[in-house]
């Protein structure tokens, strides 16, 4: 029932009990409608929200804290934080969305001699996310450093596709990191959705995606629901903060965060958006704003 049906009813119900008030009404509906409310509110697409950890370690937030609060907001995830924790964000029900993968940021997969030594790094991150229900693991690109972006592409590719078929096996997703080398990471090469997509392509595993980092890409492209929905296939998790600064998403920063969930919810969209943030005050407060503004039902 809608609620604009459910608002006739109790305006009917009213007119024939003589009775006025939404509580008298409410009392004379049948429990079939609340059932039904109820099932309408819980089959909604909802984001499944994470931290990322050290974000929120800050002025005297103890990781047991951090958790304890987490799970209570409503959380569906802490991410990135080291495995002595893991073992608590479990007692509090909820999973760790995504860890990195390999070293490092800017010496990735993009250059051949690195493949050898990511390979190793990503099997044992593999078998160590399978393990303990992680459902994704961070990968790199690497800089330029003079590398066209079509040789980035091949090169890219050809070192995913050695370790994408144990990712299937195990059931865990490979994510190429989109980062902007405008603000934060000069010369980074996945520094555009397009550039990642086509890495996807071109290895073709329904294990290897894109974290799709919102703040940066919003620096790179803008253009966001558009990016988002036209190439959701391909992506494997998301991050969030505000631009500029890279600090709370409030009404100081450009993007307007409930519509870009609400149209990743409306997708079907089912993984994790981890909130990537430098708090501006109150680490617990700023996880809970949040929450709410990107507790959001589909479009």
């Amino acid at each position: 029932m809608s609620s604009k049906t459910l608002h006739q009813h109790i305006e009917i119900t009213q007119g024939v009990s003589g009775t006025s008030g939404w509580g008298a009404a409410l009392m004379k509906l049948p429990p079939s409608i609340f059932y039904d409310i109820k099932i309408e509110e819980e089959t909604m697409n909802r984001i499944n929200q994470s931290v990322c950890f050290n974000n929120f370690l800050r002025d005297g937030v103890t990781p047991e804290r951090l958790i304890s609060e987490a799970a209570k907001i409503g959380f569906a995830s802490v991410e990135m934080l080291p495995q002595e924790h893991w073992p608590l964000v479990k007692e509090h029900g909820m999973r760790i969305a995504i860890i990195g993968g390999h070293g490092t940021l800017t010496n990735g997969l993009n250059k051949r001699e690195n493949h050898n030594r990511i390979e190793e790094e990503l099997l044992e991150k593999i078998e160590l996310a399978a393990e303990n229900d992680i459902p994704s693991l961070i990968c790199f690109s690497g800089n330029r450093e003079g590398l066209s972006d079509d040789e980035g592409v091949d090169i890219t590719a050809e070192g995913l596709s050695r370790v994408a078929k144990a990712a299937e096996e195990k059931g865990v997703n490979l994510c190429l990191e989109l980062l902007n080398s405008k603000v934060n990471h000069p010369d980074y090469q996945c520094d555009h959705t397009i550039w990642g997509v086509e890495v996807c392509k071109r290895v073709n595993s329904p294990r290897v995606k894109l974290l799709y980092d919102i703040y940066h890409m919003q620096i790179m492209e803008g253009d966001l629901i558009r990016t988002i929905t036209e190439n959701i296939e391909y992506i494997g998790h998301f991050h969030t903060a505000g631009n500029p600064g890279r600090q709370d998403m409030d009404e100081e920063q450009e993007i307007y965060y409930p519509a870009v969930m609400r149209a990743t919810a409306a997708t079907g969209y089912d993984l994790y958006v981890g909130h990537e943030f430098r708090p501006k005050g109150d680490p617990i407060e700023a996880l809970r704003t949040t929450f709410q503004l990107c507790d959001v039902p589909a479009s």
